[in-house]
């Protein structure tokens, strides 16, 4: 596993639990390290331990441990550049929703090694999409659902989300759009503030 996801896992424990509830399931997982570097490959079992050590400390189930993975990744002020990258992906929440394909392709321009999961959707029409997720990681579409839902909040859409289970080696994520523009969405512009 590329050392930014872990990173990016480490992040949301420590910003959201506190600099000690690492530590404690940095211990658990038995790491033997304080910090992920975010160039390095760790195999994938260490992740694993890592999420399972985060939900037994936290005593919360691992998926909705992975769901606020997901909507810290969009929400936190510290990873405001992961969100400017995914609102590229269209005016609308739909228009992201079809960009989420090409989103493994745009990561690899940056980073060739970074391991990101594959997205196909399917439109079943009336607003309704079944988005398959390739697995990374047990349980990555639940950190797919909290990405969207977070994704949904900022574009201002009301939607209805359920992780479906596995099909065909996949997760299966239900999106039921209800409303393009429900509330008002946060604010973006393409160019940076202050440029």
């Amino acid at each position: 596993m590329h050392g930014l996801i872990n990173r990016s896992i480490q992040c949301f424990l420590r910003d959201t639990y506190g600099v000690a509830s690492w530590s404690a399931i940095a211990r658990t997982a038995g790491l033997g390290f304080d910090n992920f570097e975010p160039l390095l490959i760790h195999d994938t079992a260490l992740t694993e331990a890592v999420i399972e050590a985060a939900a037994r400390h936290l005593q919360r189930p691992r998926e909705t441990v992975l769901e606020d993975l997901g909507t810290y990744l969009v929400s936190h002020p510290n990873l405001e550049a992961l969100r400017r990258l995914l609102r590229f992906g269209g005016v609308s929440f739909q228009d992201f929703l079809y960009s989420m394909e090409d989103l493994p392709e745009h990561g690899r321009l940056g980073l060739p090694d970074l391991e990101v999961p594959e997205f196909m959707l399917m439109d079943q029409g009336e607003g309704r999409f079944l988005l398959h997720v390739s697995k990374l990681i047990d349980g990555v579409g639940h950190v797919t659902v909290g990405l969207l839902r977070a994704m949904a909040d900022d574009y201002g859409a009301l939607v209805l989300l359920d992780h479906m289970g596995v099909e065909a080696g996949r997760e299966v994520v239900a999106v039921h759009l209800l409303d393009h523009a429900f509330a008002e969405g946060r604010r973006f512009e393409l160019a940076m503030p202050g440029a």
